[in-house]
């Protein structure tokens, strides 16, 4: 009896067995859960930083900043950061100081348009700012942006009962090569001078970069007559100064001037004065 009991008790310690084996053999190894998940990147934060060299005074522009991903631990204190209204606000800001190329813009660099001081900080040393006034064919139908250099005319009608017709109208060159700084109150770049034109309203005032006597110029070429400015050429050279020679209507003109075969004189005999036509 104990053999037999023996015997059985082999048979099922060994079914048992065989039983354990066959179910860890149909049952798949376990996985690690997080097999195959990516690790986690490094956290960045983008930041606006300059483009290129700007020099103190430059009035930003698109292409003078861009972005760059910079570690949270090595961003700036008050850095500017990479957001629309940021991009927005540093388009017609001014620089106070020279920014390296890559290095990082500060708000403490920066003046906008409204701060205290900054058309005079836009002005070169010894500089001034003036005003004219200009319609859509003295101010180039709204074509004029802050940045272009121009030059300024003046064109007056002289008093008739002294001058022949022919030399009553009179054209020339007051100001050369002066630097645009304002169109109406827009100093950025970004917002050319016909910018309200779909409202149908053009600039009524262009302001001026001129030293104190070229200033003195303009505000008397306002009374005299109109002033109209004239666009120059972005890599025009340099003109030589000297002695500008008046147009007058007859130069224009050669029916004023009689078909340009007559010559005019004025002959001054004591208090009176005469003119004299030689054809």
């Amino acid at each position: 009896m104990p053999l037999r009991l023996f015997l059985v008790g082999i048979l099922l310690l060994t079914a048992a067995g065989l039983g354990l084996i066959g179910y860890q053999a149909a049952t798949p190894p376990a996985t690690s859960i997080t097999a195959g998940v990516p690790e986690p990147l490094a956290l960045t934060i983008d930041v606006l930083v300059a483009a290129h060299s700007l020099p103190a005074g430059t009035l930003i522009k698109d292409d003078d900043f861009t972005k760059r991903a910079m570690p949270p631990a090595d961003v700036p204190g008050g850095a500017l950061l990479d957001r629309p209204e940021v991009r927005g606000d540093l388009r017609s800001a001014l620089l106070r100081h020279f920014v390296e190329s890559g290095n990082t813009l500060m708000p403490d660099n920066i003046l906008h348009p409204h701060d205290r001081g900054f058309l005079a900080a836009v002005l070169a040393p010894g500089g001034r700012a003036i005003t004219v006034g200009v319609d859509a064919i003295t101010g180039n139908g709204g074509l004029i942006w802050p940045g272009d250099k121009v030059d300024l005319i003046l064109t007056q009608e002289l008093n008739g009962k002294d001058a022949p017709l022919a030399r009553r109208f009179v054209g020339e060159t007051v100001l050369t090569d002066v630097r645009v700084v304002a169109v109406d109150q827009s100093i950025a770049r970004g917002s050319p001078a016909g910018a309200d034109n779909v409202a149908g309203r053009l600039a009524r005032t262009v302001t001026l970069e001129v030293t104190a006597q070229q200033a003195e110029r303009a505000a008397v070429a306002e009374r005299l007559g109109t002033v109209t400015l004239a666009i120059r050429a972005a890599d025009g050279e340099a003109e030589a100064t000297g002695l500008r020679v008046s147009v007058y209507g007859g130069d224009v003109s050669t029916a004023l001037s009689d078909g340009g075969t007559s010559t005019h004189m004025r002959v001054v005999e004591g208090k009176d004065i005469h003119e004299v036509t030689f054809q």
